[in-house]
């Protein structure tokens, strides 16, 4: 059978996914999966093995004129691209009406989160499967528990897998040992102040670190290189694609970031990786698995310390006997 898999954006919630296809594949070898999904994350889908074919959509520009023959002949070539595929079902795993719009495209039953479950309850009554997944687990638990339901298996919750290999990086390592420091992510809530960042590189090159960053804007580049201007023996990876930023983080040894995609991508590697949530809840959507390690602001409205950060980055890179 194959299956459409629809899961537009955002990055995290992409990385999000993976763990429910590579349990899927394990239970269900007679399956092939498509995904359809937000085109700047199509190459993030593509890490997948499992993945056979991916469609490309733009719903945020479509938006923006939703009438216009430019979006009307992109809806169209998406619609036949996606029923040419004669799709035995389609996993609606947003749970959005936008992800219910694509999803209704493709022309098959459409299995989806309830209407207690869904983000958005109304999603449900275009599916012809429904199922319940509380709302308190995990993202990834959540989408696991889904495509069990959807697909006639029940995932092992206690373990995890998600079957990505980082790309191959096309440029020479930046040193033995590097450090990835993700400091951009979209909510101005969810930052980490520059001194701190700043202080931190201090300190990874004192432990025999290089510590690498790039930006995706011109704020965030302001960050990168003010942590450079502190610290000069800072990589500053300019503005790439994400396969190539992919290609880095998959290669360092460790990564220290904000709740933002490339930090999930990160622990999806199985890199070691902190995560600094200051505005957001981890146990709902923090990284998960043996080398990860969310950290939580102590009290409200607070920060994290980076003595906080530097001792867990200790512990994770310690020795294993």
């Amino acid at each position: 059978m194959r299956v459409l898999i629809v899961k537009t954006s955002s990055m995290g919630d992409v990385i999000h996914t993976f763990p429910s296809v590579t349990d899927a594949l394990r239970h269900r070898p007679d399956i092939t999966f498509d995904w359809c999904v937000e085109e700047p994350f199509a190459g993030l889908a593509a890490l997948h093995p499992g993945i056979e074919r991916i469609h490309k959509v733009a719903v945020r520009s479509w938006r923006k004129a939703p009438l216009s023959a430019a979006t009307r002949a992109a809806v169209g070539k998406v619609r036949k691209d996606m029923r040419a595929r004669r799709y035995g079902l389609v996993i609606d795993a947003q749970g959005l009406l936008k992800s219910v719009f694509l999803a209704k495209l493709a022309g098959a039953p459409i299995a989806g989160f309830d209407r207690n479950s869904a983000r958005e309850g109304l999603s449900a009554l275009f599916y012809r499967d429904h199922y319940a997944v509380a709302r308190g687990l995990h993202a990834i638990s959540r989408t696991r528990l889904l495509f069990g339901a959807a697909l006639g298996y029940q995932p092992d919750l206690s373990s995890i897998e998600n079957g990505i290999v980082a790309p191959v990086a096309q440029t020479p390592p930046y040193g033995a040992r590097t450090a990835f420091l993700l400091h951009g992510t979209s909510w101005e809530s969810k930052k980490w102040p520059l001194p701190a960042w700043t202080e931190t590189a201090k300190a990874l090159v004192a432990r025999g670190f290089t510590p690498v960053t790039t930006w995706s804007n011109p704020a965030e580049q302001a960050v990168a290189e003010g942590i450079a201007d502190a610290v000069p023996e800072t990589v500053v990876i300019p503005r790439s694609p994400l396969t190539a930023i992919a290609a880095e983080i998959g290669r360092a040894s460790l990564v220290i970031g904000a709740d933002t995609g490339l930090m999930h991508l990160a622990s999806a590697f199985g890199v070691p990786t902190i995560a600094i949530f200051l505005a957001t809840e981890p146990g709902l959507t923090g990284p998960v698995g043996p080398c990860s390690v969310a950290l939580a602001a102590e009290t409200p409205g607070g920060g994290v310390s980076v003595g906080r950060v530097l001792a867990v980055a200790d512990q994770l890179l310690e020795p294993r006997v």
